[in-house]
């Protein structure tokens, strides 16, 4: 399947950001920007040497070599492009070694900083990389910057730290946090909008999908990738998600446990399939959880990722929608017609790989097996794979997509679920939110404290 979407891509729309696989040609969304940046080949990269890809790594290394530039006038979204970019680079170098791929890195880290010259420091979740101004979303509640936006550098911007000495990289995540951890919390929540120029949250709508979701992630991944010396980061964890379980997690009529979103005052019953990497999340952290309560955070993990296998087990396809409601009488299905998609995204999947590494139930396997078949079957076209727009038709019509992060996380993971734990141990190696991994640092942030006061 790798070979197939890789190749397809290739031939099709070598250079563009994503392809469209049934028009077969290049494909681009504004969160790049308006220029031919090779989303896909940087994404993809580290997937290809994990699998011993190496011909089209190499293929993939001389186009960035030759063509990526970052000195083009385009305005494009920091998160993507930190956690695409900036991750895929990074992991390329550490697994290969060749120095191209942190140079790169760290000249596109450069052109990301001026979107911190904000008044409190919290980044505009868009930059120009040739003129450096920011602005926010139109759509963000109130000029607002997105919880899982400027929640989701912490790894990379701390590995530029790490390789090129330079700490403002580190700063200017740490200052965030600093921020974050003075700020009054509803319900001990973190609301997904703040306001970069005022510090105050947007409107109070809480989420672990969307707008919210990698932000507890990277707190986790923050002690983990620290060799589990940044304790203020594991504790931020520890609480936060002590108020999710107090407000968000709710079992359904029919027994299954699920993660709701707060808006206004109230809990809405539906889980978005962003959601579902939480249950890949609960069981990571449950080593370290505060109380002994490593078993229930185990558990917790394997009762989401049963929901979310559910969500794909209960449509004509075998494929998960992009949103499933929990009332009513239906559950784990989604309702509205555009709720209905799949885009060809990994966090079931993923839930599945931790929840095979932590426990090596075969039955992750088997719901990963049933996975990769409906994906061949449904999404697989003559000119690479695209996502569907409704999984409950046995005839579906396409979106013509094949995003980057199928060939970054969506096979990476299925990979990992069929190889041995020896590849990419979790004591040594951290994924990002874009699955690509991440050497543990040892003894660096400590050393560094010290350094930069």
């Amino acid at each position: 399947m790798m070979k197939h979407a890789w190749d397809s891509y290739r031939q099709y729309g070598w250079g563009h950001n994503e392809l469209k696989p049934i028009a077969k040609k290049g494909h681009s969304t504004n969160i790049f920007g308006n220029s031919q940046m090779g989303a896909t080949i940087v994404d993809a990269l580290d997937t290809l040497y994990i699998m011993g890809l190496h011909d089209e790594f190499k293929d993939g290394q001389e186009w960035i070599e030759q063509n990526l530039d970052f000195s083009v006038n385009a305005e494009v979204s920091v998160f993507e492009v930190n956690i695409r970019f900036i991750g895929g680079l990074l992991a390329a170098y550490y697994l290969s070694g060749q120095e191209v791929f942190k140079v790169k890195a760290v000249q596109l880290a450069e052109k990301l900083l001026p979107a911190f010259n904000t008044p409190t420091g919290i980044p505009w979740a868009m930059v120009n990389l040739k003129s450096g101004v920011g602005r926010n979303w139109g759509w963000a509640s109130a000029g607002s910057s997105i919880l899982a936006e400027f929640g989701t550098l912490h790894m990379e911007f701390v590995h530029l730290t790490y390789l090129t000495g330079n700490p403002a990289y580190y700063q200017k995540v740490m200052h965030i946090r600093k921020l974050l951890a003075k700020m009054d919390r509803p319900n001990g929540l973190y609301p997904n909008y703040l306001n970069p120029r005022t510090g105050r949250w947007g409107q109070h709508h809480t989420s672990v999908g969307g707008l919210g979701d990698s932000f507890y992630e990277y707190l986790l991944k923050a002690w983990l990738m620290s060799d589990k010396t940044d304790t203020e980061a594991r504790k931020t964890y520890d609480d936060a998600i002590e108020a999710i379980e107090r407000h968000l997690i709710r079992k359904s009529n029919g027994g299954l446990t699920f993660i709701g979103e707060w808006k206004n005052g109230h809990l809405e019953r539906k889980m978005g399939h962003l959601t579902c990497f939480a249950g890949g999340m609960f069981a990571l952290g449950a080593d370290g959880s505060p109380d002994d309560k490593a078993g229930h955070y185990l558990q917790l993990g394997a009762e989401i990722a049963h929901t979310c296998h559910e969500s794909y087990d209960r449509t004509v396809l075998k494929l998960g929608p992009e949103a499933f409601k929990f009332d009513s009488g239906l559950e784990a299905v989604a309702v509205r017609q555009n709720e209905k998609y799949y885009i060809l995204r990994p966090e079931v999947i993923e839930t599945y790989w931790y929840m095979w590494r932590f426990t090596h139930d075969p039955k992750y396997r088997q719901w990963g097996w049933e996975a990769v078949q409906a994906i061949d079957k449904y999404c697989r076209v003559s000119g690479g794979f695209s996502g569907v727009k409704d999984v409950y038709s046995s005839n579906p019509t396409y979106d013509d997509v094949q995003q980057s992060f199928f060939l970054a996380e969506t096979l990476k993971y299925l990979y990992l679920l069929f190889s041995s734990d020896e590849l990419l141990p979790l004591e040594n190696w951290v994924f990002n939110t874009e699955a690509h991994p991440l050497p543990v640092l040892m003894s660096f942030i400590l050393h560094s404290e010290t350094q930069m006061g």
